[in-house]
């Protein structure tokens, strides 16, 4: 702890900072990236005569604007966090990280500007064009997404420039950079992750509705569209997670080491479940014969390189990294076998909705999927420590020696505490109108309807 402290001085508060803003940030990016196929879904639907997915439409476009306003106040404060926080790397390969930046901002606009089209063209708009007005949404969310990622994928699998003798950064090629080795199957990792999340998140809040009585035509299809998409997605993430993770025993093996909790190496290698590093040994893990082996490498006998192959200042923090991954797995696959159950019950025949366990589950569903994604993002970053860029950039070299950060981390603290009240109340605020009936939700102080009338 006091290593930490101790150099630079900018150091603690801008991994406390970063920490912060991303694990914050990552929810509502999220919802950027799923919500808008979501909404998609139930206004097609509401375009074939089903007046219920119709209003439904209109009622999660009027959540995502919040989200999205909320979530752009959130990505504006990162996008300048990375500069003011991490000098050393923002100094050092601004030019390889300025083309996925650029091009993430763009996406940004596309979407913030067809999201307005979409919730201005109700009643205005034809109504298949209205519908389309989604599709550049959906485009925009996933291309920034890949451009984010594919940053973090860099820094993991650094490429597209050459580092001479006295550590200058030279031949930059931005576009082998953004298109790194790494960056389309860490994508795919975070895009699927996204529908989790929000397809869990969501389906949790309809089910809590349902608990709750109302077990209506809406609250039915409010549960069972996110649902399907989480369903999907759970059930495919174990496998990209899978192909994933066979590449960092030659991208990240300090990062593999520590996920396994391989202190040494061993052909083959068991799978441990639990446990944590104690003075240098592993204890209180289940052990599995092999499956390490075949989870880290592919195979049920191929070795996986222990922690003592690698200088102790190259380890990263071996209990944080391997308790966050093990977590994201577990819940992952706790999921994944969930909603086989729940979809295989009702194929025969059997709607597990009915019971109040089962939705009770539903509503577990979401935290659970929000802490999986926090828990996949901690592996990643933690386990990449102590480089900010693998191999090429400590993390002590990419901070700067700035002590005031910490006023800037307390401002920023106040601030994602304002925006998670405020979040919470607008939407507790749309949720009971709603239910008195209030669909077009008129301002609270504007004009009445009769005086507004009388002026025209």
């Amino acid at each position: 702890m006091l290593a930490l402290i101790a150099q630079p001085a900018g150091l603690l508060p801008a991994r406390e900072q970063m920490a912060l803003s991303l694990g914050w940030h990552i929810i509502l990016a999220a919802f950027g990236v799923a919500f808008p196929a979501m909404i998609f879904v139930v206004h097609r639907r509401g375009l074939k005569g089903d007046a219920v997915a119709l209003r439904l439409a209109k009622r999660w476009g009027k959540v995502a604007a919040v989200l999205f306003a909320i979530g752009a106040v959130s990505g504006t404060v990162l996008s300048f966090e990375m500069g003011l926080l991490w000098p050393g790397l923002m100094g050092r390969f601004g030019d390889v990280l300025g083309l996925p930046f650029a091009f993430e901002g763009l996406s940004f606009f596309i979407e913030a500007i067809f999201l307005g089209i979409y919730l201005y063209g109700w009643d205005r708009l034809p109504p298949r064009v209205h519908l389309w007005c989604l599709a550049p949404m959906m485009a925009a969310g996933v291309f920034g997404t890949y451009c984010v990622i594919s940053v973090n994928a860099w820094m993991n699998m650094p490429s597209g420039f050459t580092l001479t003798s006295s550590g200058a950064v030279t031949d930059v090629h931005p576009w082998r950079a953004m298109f790194n080795g790494h960056a389309f199957l860490q994508f795919a990792h975070m895009w699927v992750g996204a529908y989790m999340l929000v397809g869990f998140t969501v389906a949790a809040v309809y089910a809590a509705g349902m608990l709750r009585g109302r077990r209506d035509a809406h609250h039915r299809l409010g549960l069972s569209v996110p649902l399907a998409f989480a369903s999907v997605a759970a059930v495919i993430q174990p496998i990209i997670g899978h192909i994933l993770g066979m590449a960092l025993g030659t991208i990240e093996p300090t990062k593999l080491a520590a996920f396994e909790l391989a202190t040494s190496t061993e052909q083959p290698a068991p799978l441990r479940i639990g446990g944590l590093l104690i003075h240098g040994q592993a204890r209180g893990y289940l052990a599995i014969p092999r499956w390490g082996s075949f989870i880290a490498r592919g195979s049920f006998n191929k070795p996986v390189v222990g922690l003592d192959r690698f200088p102790a200042d190259d380890l990263p923090p071996v209990n944080t990294t391997h308790v966050a991954f093990q977590s994201m797995v577990g819940i992952g696959s706790l999921l994944a076998v969930a909603v086989v159950v729940y979809w295989a019950a009702r194929w025969r025949g059997h709607d597990l909705a009915v019971h109040r366990w089962a939705l009770g589950c539903l509503v577990l569903s979401g935290p659970l999927a929000i802490l999986a994604l926090e828990s996949g993002w901690v592996a990643t970053e933690v386990g990449r420590q102590p480089w900010t860029v693998y191999g090429v950039l400590r993390t002590t070299q990419a901070a700067g020696d700035n002590p005031g950060l910490w006023w800037v981390f307390s401002g920023v603290a106040i601030v994602y505490l304002g925006m998670t009240v405020g979040a919470f109340v607008v939407l507790r605020s749309m949720a009971r109108r709603w239910r008195a009936g209030e669909e077009d939700l008129p301002s609270p102080y504007g004009p009445a309807p009769e005086e507004e009338a009388a002026t025209r």
